[in-house]
């Protein structure tokens, strides 16, 4: 991370000037084995309110033209990078994808600039809904746009050091007739490096809300050395390294066993049926979380994330058959397995799923990459290979 001169140059929270209403080829390794109501200078708005101080907050509305995401697009992706966490569910290319396909009410994004050098500090995107049910039945919510269950880890967008800056802003929005009426501000999925389950929550406390913060799931991760022996030696049971090896050297002793991700140079849409075969086939429950939507938007995302160079779409197959999948990235030198499929019936004696973690872990070394995360869930298997947790926090901000 670089430093953040704006932020580090005395900026005091609630210095408003501006409220506006209105790494490498994936191939090279294991390939063979194996109409926001943005009001800045548009007609018809209100206008801007102008005080002395440091920073600007420009709103855009559901009514915006453009949007929030495409006023910021050139600028977003260079902010999550200097944010304290840098991650691929924040990145220009997941929220917009999310929104578009999974997306729900009104989007209402907040973007906080310096005002000297006109420099992105901040993004808050957020959508608005009323609650039909569940906790919040009745209640006017605004949420993390990626909320919930698909975008592993979300948060607040802030250039690191501009926290605290980014958060009383937040709050001024809130609290301010600019913003639309709520009754609760959901920030789910918040990694454990956040602050904002830690400041914000203390922030909006001593603001007069009430604020809940909670661990909502946990991620395990284990960091990566610079070679696979290594990794099995110093991180791996004694007892799990060697059914690991067992496990590799049996398949590959009984099959032919080859290991490929998807590239430019293949049918997308094809390998992502394939993927969606073996993911509904290997347990019932994520058969049902595969809904008709849910596919389109893995399809979606695919294309997206492989345009962006960040898919890893990995397959094993053994004697020409796919036996298992990964749905992947490889994003901030880490890899990030983000679901999973293999055939239970074809091939289960030669346990596809471990191998093909197994190749998975090999290529993510050979990549470069310096963690690999299973994300969230603690599924007994992801401890096998020597994974940490992670913690995964939730935010939960409400009017007294």
């Amino acid at each position: 991370m670089g430093s953040h001169a704006p932020c580090a140059e005395g900026l005091a929270p609630n210095q408003t000037t501006e409220n506006n209403h209105s790494h490498g080829d994936p191939h090279h390794a294991l390939n063979n084995h194996r109409k926001p109501q943005q009001t800045e200078e548009m007609p018809n708005q209100s206008s801007a309110l102008a005080m002395p101080g440091s920073v600007r907050r420009i709103v855009y509305g559901p009514a915006a033209t453009p949007n929030g995401f495409a006023a910021l697009a050139a600028e977003w992706n260079d902010l999550v990078k200097r944010s304290r966490y840098n991650t691929i569910f924040l990145t220009y290319e997941w929220q917009t994808t999310w929104w578009q396909y999974l997306g729900v009410g009104d989007l209402w994004i907040v973007a906080i600039r310096t005002v000297e050098d006109n420099k992105l500090i901040g993004i808050i995107p957020l959508y608005h809904t009323r609650h039909q049910g569940g906790r919040h039945a009745g209640k006017q919510v605004l949420t993390l746009v990626g909320c919930i269950e698909v975008s592993d880890y979300l948060d607040i967008i802030s250039a690191k050091g501009c926290e605290e800056i980014v958060y009383s802003e937040l709050l001024a929005w809130l609290q301010s007739e600019e913003a639309p009426a709520w009754d609760v501000v959901d920030l789910c999925n918040l990694p454990e490096d956040s602050l904002t389950y830690r400041t914000f929550a203390a922030e909006s406390r001593a603001a007069g809300f009430q604020a809940t913060v909670q661990q909502e799931d946990v991620a395990p991760q284990f960091p990566l050395p610079l070679h696979y022996e290594t990794y099995l030696q110093e991180q791996v049971e004694k007892k799990q390294r060697h059914e690991i090896r067992r496990k590799q050297r049996r398949a590959e002793r009984e099959c032919t066993v080859g290991f490929y991700l998807v590239g430019k140079e293949h049918n997308l849409e094809a390998e992502v049926d394939d993927f969606v075969v073996l993911q509904r086939a290997s347990r019932e429950d994520k058969a049902d979380f595969m809904t008709p939507e849910m596919r389109r938007f893995f399809g979606a995302v695919a294309r997206t994330m492989l345009d962006a160079g960040y898919l890893r779409l990995c397959f094993l197959t053994l004697n020409g058959e796919k036996a298992a999948a990964l749905f992947a990235f490889e994003y901030d030198y880490k890899f990030l397995l983000y679901n999973s499929g293999y055939d239970p019936d074809a091939y289960s004696q030669l346990s596809p799923g471990w191998v093909i973690l197994s190749y998975s872990v090999q290529y993510a070394i050979a990549a470069g990459c310096r963690v690999f995360d299973f994300m969230q869930g603690n599924e007994e298997y992801k401890y096998r290979y020597g994974s940490q947790d992670y913690k995964v926090m939730r935010t939960i901000v409400e009017r007294q």
